[in-house]
């Protein structure tokens, strides 16, 4: 554990610099497309465990898991270095209850962009969390384990990298695809916030935003989740990819997602589209 400077606790820190100074290590290994691939690949793979997993199963019960499955998208999530999944799920409640109100832990309108997309991450004030806004998933001893020991996925991820194909794999496969997650998924808290459409007049000013949605697997339709956020699809009409829910589906097909919850009431014909 890295022992606070001056009141100030940096063991978040300075990973999130050491990764993002990391990044230049591509430019120190042989360029291979292959690598790049590995890039999106791994990018992917994780960004879907933080939509499924993170957002819209442990922040929001959006549908279903066995705990064996649950706890295996837990790490897959937790593979992202984006902390623990009670940690980040708890914070994710607050946000919904207060979302660009005063106490919303990361609201653009109120603390500004920096903030909202990485200070608030980066700031001692929300090392911890509230059990009781995550009683539901707190109650399983492996989940509370996971959470409390939150580097061992990612740095288990970066080893098999760098053991199966050396230095490349891990400058490209975990740093680099590591530092684009941080920003993809913080985009959603900043930018979607601040640039797109609103189809819904919700309380907050939530937006949708097809760049967003194409980064993120389909959490950049932020309006809709914020107006349907018990819903574990967010893209609506045919054209809002929302590649989560794609997902989904297919783990529901096979029996490892199930119940999964849809829009309770019927949309109108100029929110349907």
């Amino acid at each position: 554990m890295i022992k606070p400077l001056h009141g100030y606790n940096f063991g978040t820190v300075i990973p999130f610099l050491l990764l993002h100074a990391g990044c230049v290590a591509v430019f120190l290994v042989p360029f291979r497309w292959s690598l790049v691939w590995l890039m999106v690949a791994i990018y992917a793979v994780r960004m879907f465990g933080i939509t499924a997993g993170y957002h819209r199963y442990f922040s929001h019960r959006a549908y279903k898991l066995g705990r064996g499955w649950q706890f295996a998208m837990a790490f897959l999530a937790e593979t992202s270095g984006q902390k623990g999944v009670l940690w980040w799920a708890a914070h994710h409640r607050v946000h919904h209850r207060h979302a660009d109100h005063d106490p919303d832990i990361h609201s653009p309108l109120k603390r500004g962009f920096w903030w909202a997309h990485v200070g608030w991450v980066l700031s001692n004030e929300y090392d911890k969390y509230n059990p009781a806004l995550i009683r539901d998933f707190g109650k399983y001893p492996e989940l509370r384990w996971l959470d409390k020991h939150y580097m061992v996925p990612p740095v288990a991820l970066a080893l098999l990298l760098l053991l199966s194909g050396g230095l490349g794999a891990l400058a490209w496969g975990f740093v680099v695809s590591t530092v684009l997650l941080f920003h993809g998924t913080f985009s959603i808290n900043s930018a979607a916030h601040l640039w797109g459409s609103r189809r819904f007049d919700t309380p907050d000013d939530s937006r949708n935003n097809f760049v967003l949605a194409l980064i993120t697997l389909g959490e950049g339709w932020h309006n809709n989740h914020h107006k349907f956020m018990y819903a574990c699809q967010q893209g609506i009409r045919w054209w809002e990819v929302d590649v989560t829910y794609y997902g989904l589906r297919i783990l529901n097909w096979v029996g490892v997602a199930r119940e999964l919850r849809g829009i309770r009431r019927p949309l109108s014909e100029s929110e349907a589209g």
